[in-house]
């Protein structure tokens, strides 16, 4: 997209698809009009050739005309269906670009959104929203875009032709199409209730479904395989009905509206008789009476299909609404200020999850950069959520500043180059080894790979650095897939960097050799690092010892004579070291 176009172009608002696809639907509008106003010649011909045969029957004409009538009727028609592909072709090229920019942009919306708000979503209607949601929106403008010249311009045209052949019977025929558009105006809330119900139902399906691929061995392992089906079964009834009310009002009004338009036909059987009697409003032939029939006839079907492009519109509507919130313009194309080495200050910090108790309570330390500090601690003491805090996915109180700065007063974009995570999670992608680590940087690999000691074992694969891992990693062990994880996080390393247990599935011999790397590449960076394990914490230059949501810091020797616990699980942790060797 051109730079001047990627700046007016507001992603938030429908008009804006429209007025960036403006070449194609250039095109659109000069093959549609040609179609539809061809569509006219076909009702004047075919009063013609009525009126031609009649003649020919009476031996007043000779076949010759009818053959010229035919030739041309023949042309006139290649000339209108070459349009109507012309036509269709780009309004179809323009439901795609529509289709492809809504995605792109959502999904780099769904990328900078914090995973607690994700969560809180919900996957299932995240992916409902992400496919399902959006090819509605865009099949509700290409049918918008196509029904303007099938239905709009036609139907100006179709008017005009009734109200020269005959005024006032063209506007006595002509009451029952506005009836079909109120009438479908009037089932505006339904289909949009019935729509917005179906669109939250199969969000739930997609949860389910998530749910049930996701936790499968779980499920056997504890024997739950007839409860699960049976819940699912649920889901599925309930996604059901649900569709059943959404497309019975989408498929049983377009007939209704049909009939409503068609009803003038009965005064045109009845009035236009008398016209072609002479004593009627006008005098017409047996020519001038089909070319009006046939002329009202295409009119109320276009009108049957205007008022059925409303339920299509409304539809849209409702899934637009849906997405609106994740289609607000994103500067994701801007690049992240790149933070040089500072210092981290944390002061009387205190967070809770909303509505949950505090998990966090007054917590104060400092931190240099070059430094590798320990946190530890009793189960659900808090570790991962302090770890947490510092990407200000929840709101917290007390401070945290890193190089004198707020990180809750920065904009997201400013914010993200400061802090590195790597959490219990690998968050691992379907993609190559190399992908996974680089990203789409260009870097040396090998060095990384080095540092987490997977190098040989990638060395071994089928394809080396181009094996692809699976989803989440399941073609890797838990080990393995926790180094890439650790090998992605140091290449695109920040001045500050949390890692939360990622040592937990090696054994001691290389976590002691991994941590040496880690420890020698991050000499300019801060390491927040949260493990159980604490017979490398003595090589840490700071211990926060963490228990019911309070913080001890200092030194391993202070932490050692002043907080108990901590002493005793190292000792115990040595003890089982020793034991070992």
């Amino acid at each position: 997209m051109p730079e001047n176009k990627e700046k007016t172009f507001e992603s938030d608002r429908i008009l804006s698809y429209f007025q960036i696809e403006w070449r194609g639907l250039l095109a659109v509008t000069i093959s549609g009009l040609i179609y539809n106003l061809g569509l006219i010649a076909g009702p004047w011909f075919e009063g013609k050739m009525t009126g031609c045969l009649v003649d020919i029957l009476k031996g007043t004409k000779q076949s010759g005309v009818m053959l010229y009538l035919v030739t041309a009727y023949v042309a006139v028609i290649a000339v209108v269906q070459i349009s109507r592909y012309i036509k269709r072709f780009y309004v179809r090229r323009f439901a795609n670009n529509v289709n492809r920019r809504m995605k792109q942009i959502l999904y780099r919306s769904l990328v900078l959104k914090s995973r607690a708000s994700l969560r809180e979503e919900g996957e299932g209607d995240i992916m409902t929203k992400a496919i399902l949601d959006v090819d509605d929106c865009a099949e509700g403008m290409r049918k918008f875009t196509t029904e303007i010249f099938d239905t709009g311009v036609a139907l100006a045209a179709y008017a005009g032709m009734l109200l020269w052949y005959d005024w006032r019977l063209a506007l006595l025929c002509m009451i029952f199409p506005p009836v079909s558009y109120i009438t479908a105006e009037k089932m505006k809330k339904m289909i949009q209730r019935t729509g917005a119900a179906y669109k939250k139902q199969s969000g739930e399906l997609s949860s389910a479904t998530l749910d049930r691929v996701e936790n499968a061995m779980t499920y056997r392992v504890f024997g739950c395989e007839k409860e699960r089906p049976a819940a699912y079964e649920k889901n599925l009834t309930e996604y059901e009905q649900s569709a059943v009310k959404a497309n019975i009002w989408n498929s049983v009004m377009p007939p209704v509206y049909r009939i409503i338009s068609m009803s003038g036909v009965l005064f045109i059987l009845y009035f236009g008789q008398k016209n072609v009697l002479g004593n009627g409003w006008k005098t017409w032939n047996i020519a001038a009476f089909t070319t009006f029939l046939a002329c009202f006839v295409k009119l109320s079907v276009k009108s049957s299909s205007a008022a059925k492009l409303f339920n299509a519109v409304h539809k849209a509507q409702v899934s637009w609404k849906r997405i609106r919130p994740l289609m607000h313009p994103q500067n994701v194309e801007k690049e992240q200020k790149i933070w040089e080495p500072g210092e981290l200050n944390v002061r009387h910090l205190s967070f809770a999850y909303p509505g949950g108790e505090r998990v966090l309570e007054d917590i104060s330390f400092s931190a240099q950069k070059g430094q590798i500090i320990g946190i530890t601690g009793p189960v659900a003491c808090g570790k991962s959520t302090l770890g947490k805090a510092f990407l200000c996915e929840y709101p917290y109180e007390g401070k945290i500043q890193f190089a004198g700065r707020e990180l809750q007063d920065m904009k997201e974009q400013e914010r993200t180059g400061i802090a590195g995570y790597l959490g219990h999670d690998p968050e691992l992608f379907y993609d190559s080894i190399k992908n996974n680590v680089l990203m789409g940087d260009e870097e040396d690999i090998e060095k990384y790979l080095k540092a987490v000691c997977i190098d040989e074992e990638v060395t071994e694969m089928s394809d080396g650095m181009d094996t692809l891992i699976g989803n989440g990693g399941i073609r890797l062990s838990g080990g393995q897939a926790q180094r890439l994880a650790l090998a992605r996080t140091l290449c695109h390393k920040k001045p500050l960097l949390i890692l939360d247990d990622p040592f937990s599935a090696l054994d001691k011999n290389t976590e002691k050799e991994v941590f040496e790397n880690v420890k020698h590449m991050t000499k300019e960076n801060i390491v927040l690092l949260i493990s159980h394990r604490l017979y490398l914490f003595p090589e840490m230059d700071q211990v926060i010892w963490m228990e019911h949501g309070n913080a001890v810091a200092g030194t391993h020797e202070s932490m050692m004579k002043k907080v108990p616990e901590y002493a005793r699980l190292y000792n115990a942790q040595e003890g089982d070291v020793d034991h070992e060797a």
